[in-house]
């Protein structure tokens, strides 16, 4: 891993659009001098025997394939004793509805 240099803070502030004084470059300088030197001490770590992990925590994925299920309230007595029904589904009134719905559903019919 290189050392960050002069130069190459200067290029990361353009790319950052950040403006530095000279006094705040030489802070950056040597705030990303000691980040990096952590990285070394990383870098000189043992890890050929340990497992790389592919997420923080041992959760699972809980979702269930996505596609067709029969319902349990076809069949259901609520079914029959709701006032809107079709091909074994209730029918509700739409939630939200456009002022364009009532053109469409006057021209389909």
């Amino acid at each position: 891993m290189s050392d960050i240099t002069k130069h190459s803070l200067e290029h990361l502030a353009d790319l950052s659009r950040l403006e530095l004084s000279e006094k705040e470059e030489e802070k950056f300088l040597k705030d990303l001098e000691s980040i990096l030197g952590h990285f070394k001490e990383l870098e000189a770590l043992d890890t050929s025997n340990i497992l790389p992990m592919t997420g923080g925590t041992s959760l699972t994925n809980v979702f269930r394939e996505d596609g067709e299920r029969k319902s349990s309230l076809a069949a259901a007595p609520v079914v029959d004793a709701f006032p809107d029904k079709e091909r074994g589904y209730l029918k509700v009134p739409a939630v939200f509805e456009s002022p364009d719905a009532n053109i469409i559903r006057n021209i389909k019919s």
